[in-house]
């Protein structure tokens, strides 16, 4: 298969999703086509069967925003027609999913009938999509996807409740390349940051206030009062700021390292011992399942889709959003003996197979020619 697959190029989820996938995919055979403003950030590998095109604007006095999702459609037009394109594969439905319908009438006019798979990742549906600025545009969109798919069951019926659509929704949950992802050896690297033998902490994100940054300073510095611990702050975005202000006022700034964003954080997670994630929403909760791939048990929230990967008590818990205390009680049970955090860490390492890419992948592959085939089926 040809396949066409826009994404935002960034370290949110959908684009890291979107790109692991493209790559997994290319590696089966099929010739994959990025097509964004920026190379993905995880788009590190060199294949015969990856291109990327790069969506270039015009920045005229006369627009206040530059026409993106103009010149993101013509270009979808110009990969379909000259690179005979199968499908078109749009990750986050704003803008994309109404793009990629524009996108699809222009080829009609050159007799090509593209069908568009539209995943939903979160925020798309939870936030942003229900605007009343965005939500006509959204509904309307994924109705007319010729498929529709959601990386958790909470986030299938909250496209329902939200959107009131009548499109059926695939559940095709987020992965994790397992060769990847796995706990290494990587003693040195530890022993440089807990020369003292600490427990290392992790939480990863894009620093928004829906990922709830100061609870992770508050839970750390309730287990930092009886565990000698760090804690690693992977990402960057607009709550970085009072994040590190609040670790002055608590003190706590030689324990907490803020490290910006990394690409190799398979080698980070692999020092880990415990992964904080008290999202106030979360569709699903990718870089939890990639922290679980490494053995690294989580400390989570209940919200969204996070229940359906985090298995509460045997792969770490799960606590009431905001609930700083249970969370705190929680990573101390696990870290206060040694031969628990063991089990607790093989039943994440296991629990996470389940999400490997050699499970999920061909899950991707078998739904676009299931809608191939439909497209055909309505073309003839």
């Amino acid at each position: 298969m040809n396949i066409g697959v826009v994404c935002y190029p960034t370290y949110g989820g959908s684009g890291v999703v979107a790109t692991e996938l493209g790559k997994s995919l290319a590696q089966m055979g099929h010739r994959i086509h990025f097509i964004t403003y920026n190379r993905p950030i995880r788009l590190d590998l060199f294949s015969e069967n990856i291109f990327y095109h790069e969506v270039r604007t015009k920045d005229y006095p006369l627009f206040d925003f530059v026409p993106y999702e103009s010149a993101l459609a013509s270009m979808m037009v110009d990969v379909a027609r000259y690179h005979e394109l199968d499908l078109f594969h749009v990750h986050y439905a704003v803008p994309h999913a109404s793009v990629a319908y524009l996108a699809k009438q222009i080829l009609k006019d050159y007799d090509l009938h593209i069908p568009v798979v539209t995943t939903l990742h979160g925020t798309d549906i939870t936030l942003v999509g229900k605007n009343q600025s965005y939500e006509p545009v959204v509904r309307f969109s994924i109705e007319q996807s010729e498929g529709v798919t959601a990386v958790s069951k909470f986030l299938r019926q909250a496209t329902y409740d939200n959107f009131q659509v009548k499109k059926d929704i695939e559940v095709i949950y987020n992965f994790v390349d397992t060769r990847r992802f796995k706990r290494q050896d990587k003693d040195h690297f530890r022993k440089m940051i807990a020369h003292g033998g600490e427990k290392l902490l992790i939480h990863t994100s894009n620093f928004r206030k829906v990922k709830r940054i100061k609870d992770v300073i508050l839970t750390f510095a309730r287990i930092r009062e009886q565990v000698a611990a760090r804690l690693l702050m992977i990402g960057d975005g607009p709550e970085r700021a009072p994040a590190e202000e609040l670790c002055r006022e608590l003190h706590l700034c030689d324990d907490i390292i803020f490290v910006g964003n990394q690409n190799a954080v398979e080698e980070i997670y692999s020092i880990g011992d415990l992964f904080l994630i008290p999202s106030g929403s979360e569709s699903f909760g990718l870089s939890a399942l990639e922290a679980m791939a490494c053995g690294v048990p989580v400390i989570s929230s209940n919200a969204g889709g996070l229940p359906e990967l985090v298995i509460d008590g045997q792969t770490g818990f799960t606590s009431p959003v905001g609930n700083v205390e249970k969370m705190a009680k929680d990573a101390i049970y696990i870290l206060e003996d040694e031969a628990r955090w063991k089990t607790f860490s093989e039943n994440a390492y296991q629990h996470a197979l389940n999400f490997s890419q050699d499970k999920i992948v061909p899950r991707y592959e078998a739904y676009y020619q299931q809608v191939i085939e439909a497209q055909k089926s309505v073309n003839y």
